[in-house]
Parts: C-alpha cells; sequence; structure tokens
C-alpha cells in the first residue's frame, strides 16, 4: 500500500509540476504515508553477510607491530581485536592477498565542527592508513540539505546556505589536521583525500536521478530500514519523502566513489548499515547489471561495507555527552584542556576498553596497564591520564597535548612548581568563570574583599572560613593570612589573577 501510494505521489507530481534540479525543498512537498508494513523477519543478527568469525589464537598474536611480517597486518584482525567491528558485508576482507583498500566514511555538517561520536569514523580511517590503505573523508555538502533519519525520531531542521558552507570547511579542516598532520603513523600509511559529494550532486536533475538510480531501488527494501521502519511506526510524525530519499543519496555516493575515484569500501557507525548496504547494492545493481533487464551479470564488484559499534558506556549511556553538551573536536568549541579533563574523569570500569577504542597504543601495553591497575601500591586515574594523554594528541597534535598539560597543572591549587602567566591563565578562562575589574579595584585591595567583589565566594565570612580551612588560593599560592592585600605583583603580566576557593571552585579575573 505505501509503495503504491509513493509511486501514485510521484506521478501526480511529476505531471503537474516542472522538471527541476534534485533539491530537498522539491522532495520535501512529497510526504511519505505512515501505512502499516509487513514486519521484518529477520533480526539484525541474521543480517546477509554481516557475520564475523572469531580470532584464532595465532590472529590474536598477532600485532600491529609486527616488522618482521612481510604481509601487511590485517585490518579486520585489527579493528575486531580492539572491538571496533560491529558488521562487515563480506568475511572476504580477511583475506591476506586482497590488494591496498580505498575505504570512506562519510560526516555530514549538522555542525560547524564534528564531536566524539564522529572520532570513531576518524580512527578506523587511521587504522585503515596505519595498515597501508588509502582513505576519503567524505563531506556531506548535498546530503546535509537532506539529513539523514538514521537514528532521529523527528526530520532534522534545514539548514541556511550559508550555515551549511561554513560547516563544510570546518568539518573538513578538522578531519584534515587529525588525519594528514599525524606525523609517522606508519612508514606504509595510504593517502588521504578531503571530497565534497556536492561537486557531483549540484547538476543532477530529478527525472535524471529516478533513470539513472532510481530503477534500481526497490520500495520494499527501502522500508525495510531500521530508520524507515522506526520513523513510520510514529503515526503523527511520519517521514518526508526527502529523508526516505536519504538512503538512495548515499547509496549513490558510494557508486560514484567507486567509478570515480576507485573507492571499494564504506565504513560508518551501527545505525549506518542500511546506508551502507544501500550502496553496495546499488553498485550491484548498476555497475554490474545486464544491459538487458537490469539484472546482476556475471562479475559483481568486489565493494564493501562495515559498521563499528556506538561508544557506550559501561552502564549503557552514551559516551560523548558532558554536563554541558557534545564533546566537540573543535577547539573553538571545546578547548583542548576541557577536552583531556573529560577523557581523565573516565570511570576505572571504563578506561581499559577505551584504551583499546581510542587509542592505538599495543594491546600489549594496554594489557599491562590493566596488569597494573589491580597491583598494590597503583596510583590512582594513571590509566586515565594516559588514555586522555593520547586521544588529546590525536586529535589536537602535541601543541594542544602541551596546552591542556600545563593548564591542568595550572589548575591545581598549591602548585607552585608550575609558574603561572597570562597565557596559560587565558587558555581556562572559558573553562572557569571571570570577571573584569579596573587596576584601581583591584591594587591594595584585601584578598577577602577580592573574593566577594569577584564573585568567587558569597561573602567575607565565608572567605574567612576558607582561608582558615587552608582552601583560599592567590595564583595557585596558598593564602594564610587574612590581611594580605593584592600587590603590583599577584597581577600576572599586569592582566589577570587567578582565585581559588578549593580544589573546583576559580575565578579569573581580568585586569583593565
Amino acid at each position: 500500500m505505501a509503495a503504491a501510494a509513493i509511486n501514485s505521489g510521484l506521478r501526480s507530481f511529476l505531471v503537474n509540476g516542472t522538471q527541476r534540479p534534485f533539491t530537498p525543498s522539491f522532495f520535501r512537498q512529497l510526504s511519505i504515508p505512515t501505512y502499516p508494513f509487513l514486519p521484518n523477519t529477520c533480526p539484525p543478527s541474521c543480517r546477509p553477510f554481516c557475520s564475523v568469525s572469531p580470532l584464532t589464537t595465532s590472529q590474536q598474536d598477532e600485532t600491529f607491530h609486527n616488522s618482521n611480517s612481510k604481509t601487511p597486518p590485517n585490518i579486520l584482525h585489527i579493528l575486531e581485536q580492539r572491538g571496533l567491528l560491529e558488521s562487515v558485508t563480506s568475511d572476504s576482507l580477511r583475506d591476506p592477498n586482497l590488494g591496498p583498500l580505498k575505504v570512506y566514511c562519510g560526516f555530514d555538517p549538522t555542525a560547524e565542527s564534528l564531536h566524539l561520536g564522529n572520532l570513531l569514523g576518524i580512527i578506523v580511517l587511521s587504522w585503515f592508513l596505519r595498515c597501508g590503505h588509502n582513505a576519503v573523508a567524505l563531506i556531506g555538502g548535498a546530503t546535509g540539505r537532506v539529513g539523514d533519519p538514521s537514528g532521529k525520531s523527528i526530520e532534522r531542521p534545514e539548514l541556511d546556505l550559508a550555515t551549511l558552507e561554513k560547516n563544510v570547511n570546518g568539518i573538513g579542516g578538522i578531519v584534515k589536521k587529525i588525519l594528514e598532520c599525524t606525523p609517522n603513523v606508519c612508514e606504509n600509511a595510504g593517502e588521504v583525500e578531503i571530497l565534497n559529494n556536492y561537486d557531483w550532486w549540484k547538476d543532477v536533475k530529478f527525472l535524471d536521478f529516478l533513470r539513472d538510480v532510481g530503477r534500481y531501488a526497490r520500495v520494499g527494501t527501502m522500508m525495510s530500514k531500521e530508520s524507515v521502519k522506526k520513523r513510520l511506526e510514529n503515526a503523527e510524525q511520519g517521514m518526508s519523502y526527502a529523508e526516505f530519499t536519504y538512503q538512495l543519496l548515499q547509496g549513490y555516493d558510494f557508486v560514484h566513489l567507486y567509478e570515480k575515484e576507485g573507492v571499494n569500501v564504506q565504513i560508518g557507525g551501527s545505525d549506518q548499515w542500511g546506508n551502507i548496504t544501500a550502496g553496495t547494492d546499488l553498485i550491484r545493481r548498476i555497475i554490474g547489471k545486464n544491459s538487458e533487464n537490469g539484472g546482476v551479470a556475471g562479475n559483481v564488484p568486489a565493494v564493501y561495507g562495515l559498521t563499528f559499534p556506538l561508544l557506550l558506556k559501561s552502564d549503557g549511556t552514551k559516551f560523548g555527552k558532558s554536563e554541558d553538551g557534545a564533546i566537540w573536536l573543535s577547539p573553538s568549541l571545546l578547548s583542548p584542556y576541557k577536552f583531556y579533563q573529560y577523557f581523565f574523569s573516565v570511570p576505572d570500569d571504563d578506561v581499559v576498553r577505551f584504551l583499546k577504542i581510542l587509542t592505538f597504543l599495543s594491546i600489549e601495553e594496554i594489557a599491562e596497564i590493566e596488569r597494573d591497575m589491580g597491583k598494590p601500591g597503583y596510583v590512582p586515574n594513571t590509566a586515565q591520564r594516559r588514555l586522555a594523554e593520547e586521544v588529546t594528541r590525536f586529535v589536537h597534535g602535541q601543541e594542544g597535548l602541551e596546552e591542556a598539560l600545563k593548564a591542568t597543572e595550572a589548575l591545581k591549587p598549591g602548585n607552585a612548581d608550575t609558574k603561572l602567566d597570562w597565557k596559560t591563565i587565558e587558555g581556562i578562562a572559558a573553562d572557569v568563570p571571570s570577571c573584569s575589574m579596573n587596576y584601581d579595584q583591584v591594587l591594595n585591595i584585601p584578598i577577602l574583599d577580592l573574593c566577594v567583589s569577584s564573585g568567587l565566594l558569597e561573602s567575607k565570612s565565608a572567605a574567612r572560613r576558607m582561608l582558615k580551612q587552608g582552601g583560599l588560593y592567590l595564583n595557585n599560592t596558598k593564602v594564610d593570612s587574612e590581611s594580605k592585600k593584592i600587590e603590583a605583583g599577584d597581577i600576572v603580566d599586569d592582566k589577570v589573577i587567578l582565585l581559588s576557593a578549593g580544589k573546583k571552585n576559580k575565578m579569573v579575573v581580568r585586569i583593565s
């Protein structure tokens, strides 16, 4: 019934309308009715070709750093060993004789920065690179105008062109910096390309799309995708034709990249399985077609799809959100210091698993860290510190890591070994409360008065109690006397003061 309604709506629109370029506004005028549909009789565990064979003992002993091996390490073995493999369309990716692959991962520009959930895609791309394969990061300048319905209960808001272009540039810059600026990842590392699918979608017209792509798509198959089924279960919301067609857009991206760029592997999160298999199916039907009837001919193109699991905590909740929102990869939205601190606070129950998933440390080294955690005399958070260092270095580079470490030391009250300067304090100002005061308002003022006027503490009596408890600090130096007044030398570089009440309550005072 739903398929007939779709065909009827298209026929009516095409007859009564005019041929226009393939645009989201065109599709949004067509709605998919929320008709009942037959349930999928095959559960996720029965997906065709998605079985993953367990590693043998010899394969588990195989390490990425085995320099004596003449053959490159197998990417599936590595991903499986580290918990980065959910499903794969064909186990033939384990074939040791399989030549260098070209893999792509898509990133839709829904924001000006990627977030921690997107980091897994970059990490898996990097593992392909480290195994000698080539990688493509595809920015969805075209698909971002429609919006992927996967995992969404309502349609994504439409972005204006200026915002979309800003997001495309921002995401492209982040991916390029992380993947291309990683020094010495592997002596056989492959090449990285950053592409935008708007480059090949911008001139496509709707009737051409129906002729070249739509004729090979099966509505029944499209409606069986989880992203579609869940939305159609909601009678009020339903799904627009634009969203329904998204899987074909992403599927054709794979067709184009296979034909024009030699890409033969697509990767994505587990929620992308339906979109990925739509692509492998389109390649099989379009490129491997029989010219007479459109059926699949003899030599089926060798293309593969691979998904990695969502990043979850041990309690089943999604990892990647903080109290303040998403964990952004852009330093302009989240400082390297705060990024570092997020990983430093990971619970012990999760840290070993995250070391495997989010870092490139060898399995042996991670196992040693895990053993150390159970030994007497283990210093708490040592494993978390290593996790935070490795992930921060990968995302923000060595310079970003050093900035985060310096800020971390600067925020430790009583740490007299770390010399504070204006740049270091300003580096953490975005992550702690701050205020501005005139030079004359600060010079010679009693420290207790400054704690109140700056907003660090509510009253002088509260400041006095904090001082007597040994928790009041001026530029990380403990204040011992109520009579202490602010001197010129207390103003760091004549620009700023850092006040602390206990370990976590801080205030940056900017001097004007």
